[in-house]
């Protein structure tokens, strides 16, 4: 276990803290105030401002690839969206509109690092470690409640090709976009073609004096789903009553009836046959023929993250651009080389993607006698949360995460740890936990319905992590529907926790 770093003052306290400002933050601090009219509660963020990834990602054609009658809170329908898809800056302005709403802005402390978390069994208590990033201080704050709302997608991974601080031009990761710098009439390596490269590249390749895209693996790119949101449209959602709820509710089904293409079943591999047809069609005729053997994947729909086109195959087609498929070899001050020679490059933008199958985003989080959560997690063979939100050992923590939609997911989970908390508010207890023996069983029977799946079926995959046993984990997804996730979240498994009363421990059989 690594030490705490002593600390310049007395603890600050709050009866809930929460590490990160982005959506899952914002839904906590939202629901506390709508739920129970607490606003007790505490934001910690190593960046400038609130939003999480929204905040961070800001490189050239950024947008979500959600709809955004999904990709909203519940509780905070918006009318006013552009397009389907909005870009960047518009979900960020709606996360700043709804925590100010909620009076959460003020609560949040930015540009700090939240170094480790200890759980106090004296004290009943979170003590947390926390780094002033301008100033090196660390200061201590505690909690009766800790929630992690780090995110995925948020650490950036490094450059697995060498050389990168020989390049003579500007380099950077996608995430860390440098708005320094100018593309007008350069040449511009942008390596990698995921979601995020798939909307980079139309939106810069008419600004370049050359682009090359370095292409890693192949992914199916879907037909898009994005469109302009009508004045009429907009004037209907918010005049028409119940007409947001119906749009949301329509997207929603939407999205949960693709899930029969995921499951390795007769209907499943029917569905897929149809959808890898459709999407196959739809590559071939809005792509470059000459690029075909380079784009179009051997392996199965769903495998890996889909891709819903936003221009990037037509913009293949620009003159100025070139698809190379040849593995770097190195970055040299020149550019890039591969087999095939040097490419030349002005700026390389790395779209490589981010760290992943870390579920709380690095943080060192200690429970009871002492153990990690990567420990912990590790003993089960990777990190798998109870419910995606709550682990044995680790009284009054919670994980927010998210699978199919992120915020819809993070909402649940919301839901599902603000009502497990209930009994300990109501004074029926100190602490709640889930049991290890239920973790375990939870944590199986995920991994075994993971593996029946096409997430399983032999891709490379940001979803999948290699155990020290040869085998693949799993810890991105979830292997039913959030139909299902938000019915266990309404309707906890009280027998499945532990509600702690000083020494004696009560089980089951609680009011929510």
């Amino acid at each position: 276990m690594r030490k705490m770093s002593k600390t310049s003052d007395t603890p600050t306290y709050s009866q809930f803290a929460c590490v990160g400002s982005g959506f899952s933050a914002i839904g906590l601090g939202a629901t506390l105030k709508r739920w129970y009219g607490i606003g007790d509660i505490k934001f910690f963020e190593r960046h400038s401002d609130l939003g999480g990834t929204w905040f961070i990602n800001q490189y050239p054609g950024c947008a979500c690839d959600v709809p955004s009658a999904l990709y909203s809170f519940s509780f905070e329908s918006n009318p006013d969206w552009s397009r389907v898809l909005p870009p960047q800056q518009e979900l960020w302005q709606y996360l700043h509109d709804v925590a100010k709403k909620y009076s959460l802005i003020e609560k949040m402390r930015f540009g700090v690092n939240v170094e480790q978390c200890v759980w106090s069994e004296e004290r009943k208590r979170w003590r947390m470690n926390i780094r002033h990033y301008e100033t090196n201080r660390v200061f201590a704050h505690e909690c009766q409640f800790l929630f992690a709302a780090t995110g995925q997608l948020m650490q950036p991974r490094e450059i697995d090709v060498p050389g990168s601080t020989s390049f003579k031009g500007r380099i950077f990761h996608s995430s860390r976009w440098d708005q320094t710098v100018d593309i007008q009439d350069k040449k511009v390596v942008v390596i990698g073609n995921g979601c995020t490269a798939s909307q980079i590249v139309p939106a810069i390749v008419g600004k370049t004096k050359h682009l090359t895209q370095a292409i890693r693996t192949k992914h199916w790119v879907l037909p898009p789903v994005d469109n302009e949101n009508t004045e009429f449209m907009k004037n209907v959602l918010r005049h028409v009553p119940g007409t947001q709820t119906l749009q949301r509710f329509l997207v929603f089904a939407a999205a949960e009836n693709t899930l029969r293409g995921f499951y390795m079943t007769n209907d499943g591999n029917k569905y897929r046959k149809r959808a890898r047809a459709n999407a196959e069609k739809y590559m071939k005729t809005t792509a470059p023929a000459k690029y075909h053997d380079k784009l179009i994947p051997d392996f199965e729909l769903g495998c890996k993250r889909r891709i819903f086109d936003s221009g990037y195959l037509k913009s293949l087609h620009s003159e100025n651009l070139s698809l190379l498929d040849d593995p770097i070899q190195e970055i040299v001050p020149e550019g890039i080389r591969t087999r095939e020679g040097v490419t030349e490059a002005d700026v390389i933008v790395l779209a490589n993607g981010f760290v992943t199958n870390n579920a709380v985003g690095g943080l060192d989080v200690i429970g009871r006698n002492g153990e990690q959560i990567d420990q912990h997690w590790e003993s089960f063979g990777g990190p798998e949360a109870y419910n995606c939100t709550i682990a044995s050992g680790f009284p009054n923590f919670f994980v927010l995460l998210g699978h199919t939609s992120t915020n819809i997911a993070a909402e649940n989970s919301i839901n599902f740890a603000l009502r497990i908390i209930k009994p300990v508010l109501d004074g029926k207890g100190m602490t709640v936990e889930v049991t290890r023996e239920a973790e375990q069983q939870y944590v199986s029977q995920m991994q075994a319905d993971m593996q029946k799946t096409v997430w399983s079926t032999g891709c490379t995959s940001w979803y999948l992590k290699d155990t020290t046993d040869g085998k693949k984990w799993n810890g991105s997804t979830y292997p039913y529907s959030q139909a299902y996730f938000w019915y266990r979240c309404l309707f906890p498994d009280f027998g499945d926790l532990e509600i702690r009363v000083s020494m004696r421990v009560r089980r089951g059989n609680l009011e929510r």
